[in-house]
């Protein structure tokens, strides 16, 4: 077997392959002996069939599959062994049917030749990193929240904002009186700081325990059906009946009281005996909270790299174009010779950035393991838990949500793939030179919006 590369300009050349009887009739024979051990042939028992009847019979057949196998395996072989970078796969030449009475062959395969493009990411480099600064505005309001879900329910006397009121719900008829045979529920509950109408909440506005306020349950969701056959015990097929006013006798109260700062709310935040007092909560909060930010510094640091990258390598990159479109026209359906220029448009900015980002990924030694798949997998599934309150995990919990995430097959590329960016742009920002500012919440959206305006693409920034 022989394989020759005949370039064709700096981007763009041609494979030569000639293989010889020997490079494949060993092949041949075992998938000849394969066959005639596994099919069920006519005329013969299983795996009694002689080699001269499977020749004559699948020979032809066999032998065109092992010489495509044959050759397409070399031309891959001498790609990797002559470290020899292409874009897309290798594109037959001239498709034909060969004789397959021949016992030599010589084939040509067209491929793209990737450049090289020198990338330097070293401290020479400079790119800026904005940090968000830490507002006390931020504290209050973090504190609040936690305060909130670590506090308690409590009975109440008379009506407070978010309270929940428990009670007897009885339909009205129009004149204020109880309607007989209407709908009736000992046991209701409504919260009016979840009413759509201010003007319905308002009415439960200095009410006490032992009480009775009328209201408007329809318009106190706008009629949502959910929402009514919740709050009356009702059938949804049955909310028409629903209009009108209806009577609650108050029975109880319960409303929201926040944690106090004591050691109590401090274990149940940070873990039991993490801090010890208002000082070590505090630096704590604004740790947690410059944490939570720093995805955005990261995002933002890794869109001012992409365009970096792209300006300075992509922007006056040259690519096998000519071979681009023939290998779409060949892979693609949809391409024809009349759209193919669109498609190619369409196109190149991708293939300029995988281009810089495979070559970036391998001059900073960019190696993704099970490890690092598992271990992000297992810090989504941690952030997810803290998202529906639950903030002391155990291990065994959080492994076995990422385990089951990592058990669908397109979660698992999806995280991989986020696995393999967040350790390319880490090793980045630990390469280059950083020109690092704090900057206030706002100042750092308008740096978000600037960049979204002057490309139509979105960064987020929470």
């Amino acid at each position: 077997m022989n394989v020759t590369l005949e370039k064709n300009g700096e981007l763009e050349a041609k494979l030569n392959v000639s293989i010889e009887e020997a490079d494949y009739a060993e092949k041949v024979k075992t998938q000849l002996k394969e066959i005639g051990k596994k099919k069920e042939i006519p005329g013969f028992r299983k795996g009694h069939i002689d080699m001269a009847q499977l020749r004559k019979r699948f020979g032809k057949m066999v032998k065109s599959d092992v010489i495509n196998d044959v050759v397409y395996d070399a031309v891959i072989k001498y790609l990797v062994d002559n470290k020899i970078n292409i874009l897309a796969r290798p594109l037959p030449v001239d498709v034909k049917e060969i004789n397959l009475d021949d016992k030599d062959y010589s084939f040509q395969y067209e491929i793209g030749l990737a450049p090289e493009l020198n990338l330097v990411l070293d401290k020479t480099v400079t790119l800026p990193f904005y940090n968000i600064a830490v507002e006390d505005s931020m504290m209050a309001e973090q504190d609040k929240a936690l305060r909130d879900s670590n506090g308690e329910r409590v009975n109440v006397e008379e009506f407070e904002e978010r309270a929940l009121v428990k009670g007897s719900i009885m339909q009205l008829n129009e004149d204020g009186t109880v309607k007989e045979g209407g709908i009736q529920v000992n046991d209701g509950i409504v919260g009016p700081f979840v009413f759509k109408s201010k003007e319905e909440a308002d009415k439960f506005v200095g009410k006490k325990v032992g009480e009775k306020v009328v209201f408007n349950p329809w318009n106190s969701c706008e009629g949502n059906e959910a929402e009514l056959s919740s709050m009356l015990h009702i059938n949804r097929d049955d909310v028409e009946n629903a209009r009108g006013d209806f009577e609650m006798n108050i029975a109880e109260m319960i409303a929201p009281r926040p944690a106090e700062h004591d050691q109590k709310f401090y274990d149940a935040v940070f873990g039991e005996g993490t801090v010890k007092n208002e000082e070590e909560y505090n630096e704590k909060l604004r740790e947690a909270i410059a944490q939570s930010l720093q995805p955005n510094s990261v995002n933002l640091f890794q869109r001012n790299a992409e365009d970096y990258l792209m300006a300075t390598y992509g922007e006056n990159m040259a690519l096998p174009v000519e071979f681009l479109k023939k290998w779409m026209i060949a892979n693609d359906e949809n391409v024809n010779e009349e759209n193919v220029n669109e498609y190619i448009e369409r196109t190149v900015p991708g293939i300029k950035w995988e281009l810089i980002e495979n070559q970036a990924a391998t001059k900073l030694e960019v190696k993704v393991t099970e490890d690092d798949v598992k271990a992000l997998a297992r810090q989504i599934a941690a952030a997810q838990l803290r998202q529906y309150g639950m903030m002391q995990l155990s291990e065994e919990m959080v492994n076995y949500y990422a385990d089951n995430m990592l058990s669908d097959k397109n979660t698992r590329e999806r995280i991989a793939r986020q696995a393999f960016i967040q350790q390319l742009f880490g090793r980045l920002h630990a390469a280059v030179n950083l020109d690092e500012k704090t900057v206030t919440l706002d100042e750092f959206r308008k740096l978000v919006e600037s960049l979204n305006d002057n490309s139509g693409e979105e960064v987020a920034a929470e």
